[in-house]
């Protein structure tokens, strides 16, 4: 009987502790936010509301200033994997190894700048207002992550593996695509983790430039001193964020390579 066997025969899991607690995590994480968010909308909607509070918490507002969070979200991670997966490939052939420390750098620079800073910094630059002139400074500034995960994922691949697949006459590419790149998926997708929840959280800043999103609701509620209205704001931005980040985890869960489960 095998050492799986004997565990499973007297009733000890297999499964490591850590990993119970991540799946656990996984089925309650969502539903503390549904549950928090929701008794959050419930008093907001059930309270008396002045004018200027039910201007900003009614169906239409709440639904339109999340709508435009998750735009900016979205388009900000559609731009750091389409930029950060690939450059993080080239890196990590031989030929551009010398130009990775330069990368990671300039991506360094966009996460160590203030967020606020980067967005009026980019504005003043290009005079944009809106989607784009709030999601190209946040990419800017979430990329780090996802590139250097890409490297890192990418590096630490068994060198075995890459020679078994070139001794089978696979090509560089070949062996990138087919072995580097799926065995690299788990650390890719952690650093797309962390972005996505720095997108949410820097995203909030885009009030700034037009841009929309639940910001818009925090700034209100502290400029015209309306708590109810900044309460809102803040729980839904949360929220958000928390729900990505389980998104994220979930991503982790199912598209990493099953044998490394």
């Amino acid at each position: 009987m095998s050492v799986t066997e004997t565990r499973g025969a007297l009733g000890f899991s297999t499964e490591s502790g850590s990993r119970r607690t991540e799946r656990l995590r996984l089925l309650v994480q969502p539903a503390v936010v549904v549950l928090v968010a929701g008794g959050v909308l419930t008093w907001a909607f059930t309270r008396t509301n002045d004018a200027i509070e039910a201007e900003s918490i009614n169906a239409d507002v709440l639904l339109t200033k999340t709508w435009e969070h998750l735009a900016i979200t979205a388009v900000v991670t559609a731009i750091v994997v389409a930029l950060a997966v690939p450059l993080g490939m080239v890196l990590t052939r031989r030929w551009a190894r010398p130009l990775a420390p330069l990368f990671i750098g300039i991506a360094n620079i966009g996460q160590a700048a203030p967020a606020l800073g980067v967005l009026v910094l980019f504005f003043l630059w290009s005079e944009w207002e809106g989607l784009w002139a709030a999601a190209l400074p946040i990419a800017f500034y979430s990329l780090l992550p996802v590139l250097r995960n890409t490297i890192v994922g990418i590096d630490s691949v068994d060198p075995a593996l890459v020679d078994a697949g070139r001794g089978i006459g696979m090509s560089s590419a070949g062996v990138l695509l087919r072995i580097e790149v799926p065995l690299a998926v788990p650390m890719i997708l952690a650093g797309l983790r962390t972005a996505l929840v720095l997108a949410v959280g820097t995203a909030t800043l885009a009030f700034f430039v037009n841009g929309g999103g639940l910001g818009e609701l925090i700034d209100t509620g502290y400029k015209l001193n309306r708590v109810p209205v900044l309460v809102v704001g803040a729980v839904l931005a949360v929220g958000l964020a928390l729900i990505v980040d389980w998104l994220g985890a979930v991503l982790e869960e199912f598209l990493g390579p099953k044998g490394l489960s």
